[in-house]
C-alpha cells in the first residue's frame, strides 16, 4: 500500500496565486517568485504526464529546468533534472540533554574547530585511514551491479571513484552543520548534505541519457533540462534504482556525520545523551506515492514529505531562525513542506552586493566564518524564513524554533 495523504474536510489555505495558463494548474504558495521561476513551473505544467497540479512552496525559486521549491507529481515518467543533481540532499537534527547554561563561548569555539578538523568540508575526503568502512561498505554490491549494467558510470565518477572516503563529509555550498538553541535553551545539532560527489555523478550521467532519449525519439520540450524517462523504457528503472541508492547513501552519510558532530562536542562539552530521535529527512528526492486517486511518481525538488505526522527540519539562513516541524498532510501540497528559507538572489548577485562587513554584521553572535569566501551565504542572499513558515501554516506546525550558536560551513 503507497503512502497516502490524510484527506480532511474543506479548509482554508494560504494558498496565494495559480496559474492557470497550461494544461495543469500551478499552485504558489507565495507571491515572492519571479518571472522566470513562474515561467518554469508553466513549462512543468504543460507537460502531458503532470499528474493533477504542480505545488510550488514558499521557498520556491529559479532552478535548472525544474523550480528549487517545487511538488511534481507525475503519471510513469520521471525527469531527472528536477529530481536534482544532490541526490537524497536533506537535514538531520537531533536534541541533547545540555542547555544554555551548561555553554560557554570558549568551549563553542573550541566546538566550531574541532568539528572542522574532524568532518571533511567543501572537496575534502576522509584520508584512506580515516574511511568510514562500517558505514561505506554496506552500499558496494548496489554500486557494483549498477555499475555493470552501466559500466560509462565508472568514467563519469572520475574523482569520485573513492566514494567511500566521502561517507561522513559536509560538501560546499549551502551545506552546514549548526550547534542551536531551541525556545526552552535546549541544545540541538543539525546538519545539511547529500550524496556528494558521487551522487552527483549518477545523477548528471542519467540527466544526459534523458536528453539523448528526447532527441532520439524527436519529442520537442520547452526547456531540455525537462527531458524525461518513460516507466518501461530502457533507462528507467535502472535511474529508479540509481536515485533509491543514492538516496540511501546520503541519509547515510547525514548520520555518520551527525556521529562525528557528536563525538567533537563530547570532547569540548559537559556529559550529555541524545534525548530525541534523529529527524532525518530529504528534500530532493523521488519517491512513489498516492495522490488524488493514483499511484503516482513524487518529486520533491527543494521540499520535505509533510504527511500528517511527519517529523521535517526546514532551516533558515546563517543568522536566522530554523524550525522543526510535523506535517498537516494538506493534499494541495501533495503532503509536502518547503525545505528551506529560499535564495532571492543568485551567488553571483550575492557576492556583488554584500561585504564581510555585512556578513559579520548579519551574522552576529554566531560562531561561523565571516570570510569572502561565503558570502555567497550571506542571510540577506535568502529569503525571510518566519515569512516562509507564515506561507504555509496550512502545512505544517512549528514544534520548536533553533537559533544557531554554531555554523560550520564547506
Amino acid at each position: 500500500m503507497l503512502p497516502k495523504c490524510i484527506e480532511k474536510g474543506k479548509q482554508e489555505v494560504p494558498i496565494q496565486h495559480v496559474i492557470a495558463s497550461q494544461r495543469v494548474p500551478v499552485k504558489i504558495w507565495t507571491d515572492d517568485v519571479d518571472e522566470r521561476s513562474r515561467a518554469q513551473l508553466a513549462n512543468i505544467a504543460s507537460l502531458p504526464f503532470i499528474h493533477h497540479h504542480v505545488a510550488a512552496m514558499p521557498d520556491v525559486h529559479l532552478g535548472i529546468g525544474a523550480t528549487i521549491g517545487s511538488v511534481i507529481a507525475t503519471h510513469k515518467a520521471i525527469i531527472p533534472a528536477a529530481v536534482g543533481v544532490d541526490l537524497g540532499c536533506g537535514m538531520v537534527a537531533a536534541r541533547l540533554s545540555l542547555t544554555a547554561n551548561e555553554l560557554d563561548e570558549k568551549a563553542l569555539k573550541k566546538v566550531f574547530d574541532q568539528i572542522s578538523r574532524d568532518v571533511p568540508v567543501g572537496r575534502a575526503q576522509h584520508d584512506d585511514n580515516r574511511v568510514l568502512v562500517d558505514a561505506a561498505l554496506p552500499f558496494e554490491p548496489g554500486l557494483k551491479s549498477l555499475t555493470e549494467r552501466h559500466p560509462q558510470l565508472l568514467k563519469a565518477f572520475g574523482k569520485f571513484s573513492k566514494w567511500t572516503n566521502q561517507m561522513g563529509t559536509l560538501g560546499g555550498g549551502n551545506h552546514f552543520i549548526e550547534v542551536c538553541l531551541d525556545e526552552d535553551d535546549c541544545v540541538w545539532v543539525m546538519l545539511h548534505s547529500g550524496s556528494r560527489g558521487i551522487g552527483n555523478a549518477i545523477a548528471a550521467y542519467f540527466i544526459e541519457l534523458a536528453r539523448k532519449d528526447m532527441e532520439r525519439w524527436m519529442i520537442q520540450l520547452p526547456d531540455r533540462d525537462l527531458a524525461y524517462f518513460p516507466e518501461g523504457t530502457e533507462y528507467f528503472y535502472d535511474y529508479v534504482e540509481a536515485v533509491h541508492w543514492a538516496q540511501e547513501y546520503a541519509m547515510q552519510n547525514r548520520q555518520s556525520m551527525l556521529e562525528l558532530v557528536l563525538d567533537a562536542l563530547k570532547r569540548h562539552l559537559p556529559s550529555f545523551t541524545v534525548t530525541t530521535e534523529a529527524v532525518n529527512c530529504h528534500h530532493n528526492y523521488v519517491a512513489k506515492e498516492h495522490h488524488y486517486g493514483a499511484d503516482v511518481w513524487v518529486t520533491r525538488k527543494g521540499a520535505i514529505r509533510a504527511r500528517e505526522g511527519d517529523l521535517g527540519i526546514v532551516p533558515g539562513s546563517m543568522g536566522a531562525r530554523s524550525f522543526i516541524v510535523r506535517g498537516k498532510g494538506n493534499p494541495e501540497s501533495f503532503c509536502s513542506s518547503a525545505h528551506g528559507a529560499g535564495r532571492r538572489m543568485s551567488r553571483t548577485a550575492a557576492e556583488k552586493q554584500f561585504t564581510e562587513a555585512d556578513m559579520a554584521l548579519q551574522t552576529q553572535g554566531v560562531i561561523c566564518r565571516k570570510d569572502k569566501g561565503v558570502i555567497d551565504e550571506i542571510p540577506g542572499a535568502y529569503k525571510d524564513i518566519d515569512v516562509v513558515m507564515a506561507n504555509q501554516s496550512d502545512l505544517t506546525e512549528i514544534l520548536h524554533t533553533l537559533k544557531q550558536l554554531v555554523c560550520v560551513k564547506g
